[in-house]
């Protein structure tokens, strides 16, 4: 194995959902090990009940400090934490003790990618919920990072499927707060985010597609003024700095854009506005990168799913695809 690939922390998530699973089966796949040197991080003892769930055995290094590591000895080695016994868990069920594992993992992940220890962190799909329950009051992950890194604005997620991007002005906030919140300043910091993160992404001059909040772009008023106020004059100030935005189109239209404006990305208002249409698109290969930090992190677009949690059906490909991104943009940072 080579010394120069990527060094990808890849964190086992939530131990009570698909996370153990599927990152079995994305290790057990020779192309996602062909061009990076993944080092597995969590309790041992999880993983290896993600092998029996998948039904796959695997072999590999175990260590227990990082600093031992050798990557002569493959593409794939295991970081035992030993911090959470999964006889004490229930498959499918939300634990604040596994909550409290993963924020404790997801912080030493941080601190590993900052010392240069690993190029980039990719994580199994983890629940907020046990997250805030543990003992760490952030209503989403990308708080709870930009916190760690005591980053304050800037920051937020953008969805990947394929070539495409998408970014969001709210995230995870009430419908009922969504309008009160689409501002002028937060519509032009979700445009400029999406231009800077895809020219770190080897995009040199992306498009950039803005969907409107309201029915039809608000008809003039008829449906309400968000258009006129806040995203046009934001629309209008980004091509000022030189982005190359086009919009506010119809949020019912702005999808079909994509390939008659070869558009590279479309910022949408709210969470839902973005996430339908990219899970319609490709719920089982979506990827979502928490941009605007200073190291990269992706993970799978879809969550947990408690549902068919230790059944051995879940897809990989998402988690395989995080992990194919945070390669490549290690790789370009270089």
């Amino acid at each position: 194995m080579s010394i120069n690939k990527p060094r990808i922390g890849l964190f086992i998530g939530d131990a009570t959902g698909i996370g153990p699973e599927i990152m079995v089966k994305v290790v057990a796949q020779r192309k996602v090990l062909s061009n990076c040197f993944i080092i597995g991080i969590g309790d041992h003892r999880v993983f290896r009940l993600g092998q029996k769930i998948a039904q796959i055995e695997l072999e590999y290094p175990v260590y227990d400090d990082i600093a031992e590591v050798d990557s002569s000895k493959g593409n794939f080695v295991f970081l035992d934490l030993k911090n959470l016994d999964p006889k004490k868990l229930i498959l499918g069920q939300i634990s604040p003790i596994s909550g409290k594992v993963v924020g404790d993992s997801l912080k030493l992940m941080v601190q590993l990618a900052i010392s240069k220890r690993i190029d980039a962190v990719v994580y199994a799909p983890l629940n907020k919920e046990a997250l805030y329950r543990g003992g760490y009051p952030f209503k989403g992950e990308i708080g709870f990072f930009a916190h760690l890194m005591k980053v304050k604005d800037g920051y937020g997620e953008m969805n990947v499927l394929g070539e495409l991007w998408t970014s969001r002005v709210t995230s995870h906030i009430s419908v009922a707060d969504v309008s009160k919140n689409i501002t002028q300043k937060k519509v032009l910091a979700a445009i400029t985010q999406a231009d800077s993160t895809l020219k770190r992404a080897h995009i040199e001059y992306p498009k950039i597609g803005v969907s409107a909040l309201n029915p039809h772009g608000g008809e003039g008023g008829l449906f309400g003024r968000e258009e006129q106020k806040t995203i046009v004059p934001a629309v209008q100030e980004a091509k000022r700095l030189g982005i190359n935005v086009v919009g506010p189109y119809s949020a019912d239209t702005i999808f079909l854009r994509i390939s008659t404006e070869k558009l590279n990305a479309i910022v949408t208002m709210y969470h839902d506005q973005g996430q339908i249409a990219m899970k319609l698109m490709g719920f089982s290969e979506g990827v979502t990168v928490n941009a605007g930090l200073p190291i990269i992190i992706t993970t799978p677009s879809h969550g947990t799913a408690f549902d068919i949690a230790g059944k051995g059906v879940a897809n990989p490909n998402a988690l395989k695809e995080a992990i194919l991104l945070a390669t490549k943009m290690a790789s370009w940072q270089s």
